[in-house]
């Protein structure tokens, strides 16, 4: 893995849908500059779990997400159950990935590792 600081240094740029999404090998180039833990589904979104000791921890990370996803203006589909915060990321406007995807994955990876 690369340092995603510099993703996670970034800021998510208002996608206008006028730009095409990534395509896989670029998707994978940056894939490489996350967490290990963060994969490609099938639909070709970003997708990962983060675990937690309980329900409040996970929601309480859920609630940073919101926080740092609302600052961004980039929002990602999050999933909160006992010890556990799933997180699918991708640009709504373009059906697919984008930078922005990348840099909120690693934001949320900064705010897990705090």
């Amino acid at each position: 893995m690369t340092d995603s600081c510099d993703l996670a240094d970034k800021h998510c740029a208002p996608c206008s849908g006028d730009v095409p999404p990534l395509d896989r090998a670029e998707a994978e180039s940056m894939l490489g500059q996350l967490d290990e833990a963060w994969r490609l589904n099938e639909l070709g979104h970003l997708q990962r779990s983060y675990s937690f000791k309980n329900f409040m921890a996970a929601l309480d990370f859920a609630n940073t997400v919101g926080a740092i996803a609302e600052a961004e203006g980039h929002h990602p589909d999050l999933l909160v159950a006992w010890g556990r915060c799933g997180m699918e990321i991708w640009t709504h406007k373009i059906d697919g990935l984008a930078e922005a995807d990348f840099i909120l994955a690693a934001k949320a990876d900064q705010a897990y590792r705090s």
